[in-house]
């Protein structure tokens, strides 16, 4: 038998918190320099419910590109800002609430 989620009582098969907390980001994504001039794709402005370890492991396989997930942003290697916007919407997040610098 499944569990019940915590946030909202469903069932946890039925639950709709996650897809909740997608649609209330405001996803900001930058390109900056760092070191030796390598430029880095930075996509930050994710709460506390969003796995950002699991998103960047998503992120990173789909570009085959390295990267990390901490203190709230994903910072993935190259400049991906021409391709990121479908792939965020690949994994649920509304189109409405990305924004790319």
């Amino acid at each position: 038998m499944a569990g019940v989620c915590n946030q909202c009582g469903l069932p946890e098969d039925l639950c709709v918190c996650g897809v909740i907390v997608k649609e209330q980001q405001k996803i900001q994504v930058v390109i900056e320099k760092k070191k030796f001039g390598k430029k880095y794709t930075i996509i930050r402005g994710f709460e506390k419910e969003v796995n950002i370890v699991e998103l960047a492991k998503k992120l990173k396989a789909k570009f085959a590109c390295g990267g990390t997930g901490k203190e709230g942003r994903v910072e993935l290697q190259g400049n991906h800002k021409s391709r990121i916007r479908s792939a965020l919407i690949e994994l649920g997040f509304p189109n409405e609430t990305i924004e790319i610098r």
